[in-house]
């Protein structure tokens, strides 16, 4: 019920997201129409199609992205007819009778006299519209995408999207009733019923075109990229909480509170119970440990960290629970990183245990290659970091990167509670290098990218993205946050793959730092590149798996920092051409 609510909420603040644009004038041209017999059929047709369009997104083959795409293309066909006859009926007669004659008795939209929508009729519009609306990845459509392709296709999936899409129909019903109201006021006192029918019928045309050239992802991405994100985060933050296990007269909360210091009784942390850490069986191997249980662990403070090798946010908190790790191991404390894949490459242990070793980690890995224990947790988040005390209670959770000195003193009142005589310490400060160093979270502008046709976005090479079979692309000058390949590729599910050489990949982006996850394919054979930005090697702007000339070499799937721009953050073209075919392309993340 709680992840409900929260993808209701998450839906509802889409109104405010500039993603919302493209569609609004399919939307609010059924202002001042009947509620039930127009605006919420409308609506309902276009929540149920987004969700089963998301739900076979997620967890579909390249079926049904083929599938998609045709519905894409009826929809805009659709909404056209439906444009035109907004604009003249008289027009729409004269360019094709046949056709305008369907979509207006199918619509009632051509605005005669007397002309009353039918709930069919609405409910059509609001499917055309689900087909065409692609709303921004916020963190919680994020987490709800994220479950669907982990969990596969299933009604609770199905229904969490729906709740998604019911509360952007929600705040968008009631943006449609204002409107009525004010276009019923206008035509009363105005006589303007025509000439605001007809500005509807442009602004319908112009959103088709703008979907249609694909210019809307060039569009919203000059907006500001953050947009509803930080909103989200609170209604993540406020409504997904574990039960507590048992009642507590303190007040719960993920901040961290000083206890009363009493010489005359041991020291009790006034961090709440969330509940019994769940089991640690389910991990397909343990790596640096035997496999260890919960029962095993019972009277140490355990610090459990879901994490996956290629994931940006999860390499940047690597630095501090590897510290974590070695400054309290002596207290009392275990560290346990839960692996758990995101993508198929990072589900193959050997890459794993290399991984283990270019991030000096030492502490045990849990395999969670199934999910059962990601799931047993009811995690949701890459990174996240639950903190079980002595007696196996959960008493402190994070998500995401960050909170560090809130994090590092539960550990530490955990440890003391436990009876630990460690005196407070200052918190730790690693001297984090290359990808592992913080981001540059003020300069921003640019979010992941997925290359692979599953959650593809701003992809703009002229050929148009062909899924699951080889294709020569080409592409020029792209837009900010929008990307395109050069050469010829095999764009797949999770990633693109080079198929011959001398091949690019083109991104406009702002921010920081540019990581790509990468990999030689699956001969390994290794695979030479140069980078460029705006055309020229990179200089002093060179990450740390390149040279100042921009050349480096893909020898493992992981994650590769490609830029960091030493100077001020500006708006670049980034540009990486492969000197041998087969190189694997998977993700963009920034910082």
């Amino acid at each position: 019920m709680t992840l409900l609510i929260i993808a209701y909420l998450g839906g509802a603040l889409t109104i405010l997201s500039p993603c919302i644009l493209p569609i609004l004038p399919f939307v609010f041209a059924r202002a001042g129409q009947p509620f039930l017999r127009s605006t919420l059929p409308m609506l309902i047709g276009m929540s149920v199609t987004f969700a089963l369009v998301a739900t076979l997104a997620a967890v579909g083959g390249s079926w049904a992205i083929h599938a998609n795409e045709y519905g894409r293309l009826a929809a805009i066909l659709l909404l056209t007819v439906f444009g035109v006859s907004l604009l003249s009926p008289r027009i729409a007669s004269i360019i094709t009778q046949p056709v305008v004659d369907f979509g207006n008795r199918l619509l009632n939209a051509s605005g005669r006299p007397g002309s009353v929508p039918t709930a069919a009729s609405s409910f059509i519009l609001g499917v055309a519209t689900g087909l065409l609306w692609a709303p921004c990845a916020g963190p919680i459509l994020g987490l709800l995408l994220t479950g669907a392709a982990l969990n596969g296709a299933n009604l609770q999936t199905t229904f969490l999207l729906t709740a998604y899409s019911a509360g952007a129909a929600t705040s968008l019903a009631i943006a449609l009733i204002v409107s009525g109201t004010v276009f019923n006021g206008m035509k009363r006192s105005l006589g303007l019923s025509e000439r605001i029918r007809q500005v509807l019928g442009a602004a319908v045309l112009a959103g088709v075109a703008v979907i249609a050239l694909g210019l809307d992802t060039g569009l919203l991405a000059r907006l500001s990229y953050a947009s509803t994100t930080a909103f989200e985060q609170v209604v993540l933050d406020q409504l997904h909480q574990k039960p507590a296990a048992e009642p507590s007269a303190e007040t719960v909360s993920n901040d961290v509170a000083a206890a009363v210091s009493d010489p005359d009784r041991p020291f009790r942390s006034n961090l709440p119970v969330e509940g019994r850490a769940p089991s640690l069986n389910g991990a397909v191997e343990w790596l640096n440990s035997p496999p260890l249980t919960t029962e095993q662990l019972r009277g140490k403070v355990v610090l459990v960290d879901f994490w996956t090798y290629s994931c940006i946010n999860c390499i940047r908190t690597v630095p501090y629970v590897r510290a974590w790790a070695e400054k309290y191991k002596d207290q009392g404390l275990v560290v346990i990183g839960v692996h758990a894949p995101e993508f198929a490459f990072e589900k193959k242990i050997d890459n794993v245990r290399k991984a283990l070793e270019d991030f000096k980690i030492g502490y045990p890995v849990a395999i969670d290659n199934d999910y059962k224990i990601w799931r047993a947790f009811e995690n949701n988040y890459w990174p996240a970091q639950y903190l079980i005390d002595a007696k196996g209670q959960i008493r402190y959770h994070h998500f995401g990167e960050g909170n560090y000195r809130q994090s590092e003193q539960a550990i530490q009142d955990l440890l003391r509670e436990a009876g630990s005589e460690m005196a407070t310490t200052t918190t730790v400060t690693p001297d984090a290098k290359g990808a592992e160093a913080s981001p540059d979270l003020k300069n921003i502008r640019s979010g992941e990218s997925y290359l692979g046709h599953k959650r593809v976005v701003g992809f703009v090479s002229p050929e148009g993205l062909r899924a699951d079979t080889a294709n020569a692309y080409s592409i020029s000058q792209p837009g900010l946050n929008e990307w395109g390949l050069s050469g010829t590729w095999t764009v797949g599910a999770e990633r693109a793959v080079l198929d011959q050489p001398d091949g690019s990949i083109v991104y406009r982006f702002s921010a920081r730092d540019l990581h790509l996850v990468l990999g030689p394919g699956a001969t390994g054979k290794p695979v030479r590149f140069q980078v460029t930005i705006d055309g020229k090697a990179p200089g002093p702007d060179h990450g740390a798996d390149t040279d100042d000339d921009g050349y480096g070499t893909v020898t493992s799937t992981r994650l590769y920092q490609l830029v960091r721009q030493s100077g001020d953050v500006e708006e670049r073209t980034f540009e990486i051409r492969f000197l041998d075919s087969g190189v694997e392309a998977y993700a963009f993340t920034f910082g």
